[in-house]
């Protein structure tokens, strides 16, 4: 059994290799679709891959408070047909918003509000450009950080506001490249401050930062929240400063609404995904009626928008990974096509092969061998063109992708079937030939 199929593969490559230009052609539908198939889906995984890596940036379960500084709200004056400008007071976005919602509302699982200054560090000589971000420890749980050396704030550093600070790993690399930043101090604005830990590096892509309206976390400074709001700012304080400011300035400079909000984020993680809209609904009555009805701040749910952002490719990459299967289907009709057109070119050398003892199945096998030949030929060479694709896919328009053993096996197993399937007919139809009729056919 083996020595007459390894004949009738001996038979069936000869032929193959007889028709080069017209076994290309027929296979050309094979190589592009397991291209596409492959191309697509090491597209379609490098973008999920890219959405998960952005929900573990903005954390799981969260509900994201941002305050809105602009805000200016007409009224229809009653005793006049003139519109009047009345401006309501809100407070802003502030910490007693942050305890009361954290009193309130159990689902809470951590809160963390932020308060992020522009400033700069200066070290032996050397000024940098930085974020000074006052937090408490809950922010390190819900951004998902981990200390590289050192430890986090304790209790009375972050109830009294002592001057110390948690530094990014390129902080460390520009600064404190030849020694251990750990109980050193580092001048950051106008205050110094002790450093007691370093986070691990966060590897951010430029993408993510423009897409999710985020910072490369390593180049910033933490401190405690009481440290920034006793020691830097507190906009929830009106200071002489500021009344002088305001004096000096001319009516027009008057117009323009100041950041009045104490914080310049608040985050919230609940326990379960399906809690975040109500909390949502609820969180936002609560700050309406703090804020005097007056809407300055704006509620997002990150981890709802990159899941639908996710779902929304995932029916594109099904949508063109659905065309891709057209065109290996394309591909499969056409190996029957030429096979069927091979049966008739070929039937004299059918009724030769019967009449010296060739049975049905040695036909049928020489057919299906070639259908299957050029079909596993047009597969690998499928599968070499995806790669070739999605790897400049990922070079040139800087798009993630991922090629997985997985799917570079799908198209290729699909691509057997296929040539199994279609040359299934052309085969039987060969070995069904009448031997004395097909040696006289001319």
């Amino acid at each position: 059994m083996y020595q007459r199929l390894l004949a009738n593969f001996n038979i069936a490559l000869e032929a193959v290799l007889a028709n080069k230009i017209r076994s290309l052609l027929t296979g050309l539908g094979i190589i592009f679709g397991v291209a596409a198939v492959i191309a697509m889906m090491a597209i379609g995984s490098g973008a999920q891959e890219e959405i998960l890596e952005q929900i573990k940036l903005v954390g799981v379960n969260n509900i994201v408070i941002t305050p809105i500084v602009e805000q200016e709200e007409e009224t229809l004056d009653e005793t006049t047909s003139d519109k009047g400008k009345e401006k309501k007071l809100s407070l802003g976005l502030n910490l007693l918003d942050a305890r009361s919602i954290e009193n309130v509302l159990p689902e809470i699982k951590h809160i963390s509000p932020e308060i992020i200054i522009d400033t700069y560090i200066i070290k032996n000589a050397l000024r940098r450009s930085a974020k000074l971000v006052g937090v408490e420890n809950s922010y390190f749980e819900i951004s998902g950080f981990n200390l590289y050396e050192g430890r986090y704030f304790n209790q009375e550093q972050i109830d009294y506001g002592k001057p110390v600070c948690i530094i990014g790993k390129s902080i460390k690399s520009k600064f404190f490249s030849k020694e251990d930043p750990i109980g050193k101090k580092i001048k950051v604005g106008n205050h110094w401050l002790k450093v007691i830990g370093v986070l691990e590096e966060r590897h951010i892509s430029k993408k993510s930062i423009s897409n999710l309206g985020i910072r490369d976390y390593n180049m910033d400074v933490y401190t405690p929240l009481k440290t920034v709001l006793i020691r830097y700012e507190n906009r929830a304080l009106i200071t002489e400063a500021a009344i002088k400011l305001f004096n000096r300035s001319d009516p027009e400079e008057r117009e323009k609404s100041p950041n009045y909000h104490q914080l310049d984020r608040l985050v919230l993680q609940v326990a379960e995904t399906d809690q975040l809209n109500g909390v949502a609904q609820v969180v936002s009555k609560m700050l309406k009626r703090k804020h005097k009805d007056v809407v300055d701040y704006e509620i997002t749910i990150p981890e709802l928008l990159l899941k639908q952002q996710q779902r929304t490719k995932s029916i594109f990459n099904f949508v063109l990974g659905a065309i891709a299967g057209i065109s290996l289907l394309v591909g499969g009709i056409g190996i029957m096509n030429i096979m069927l057109a091979s049966v008739l070119e070929r039937i004299k050398e059918i009724g030769l092969r019967m009449a010296i003892g060739a049975k049905k199945a040695d036909i049928a096998y020489q057919f299906l061998l070639e259908a299957v030949m050029i079909s596993v030929s047009g597969g690998l060479a499928g599968v070499i063109l995806g790669s070739i694709i999605a790897v400049s896919v990922s070079k040139v328009a800087e798009i993630p992708t991922i090629l997985s053993f997985y799917s570079i096996l799908l198209s290729f197993g699909v691509a057997v079937s296929i040539g199994v399937i279609f040359g299934y007919t052309p085969a039987k139809r060969a070995a069904n030939q009448d031997p004395i009729t097909s040696l006289r056919y001319e």
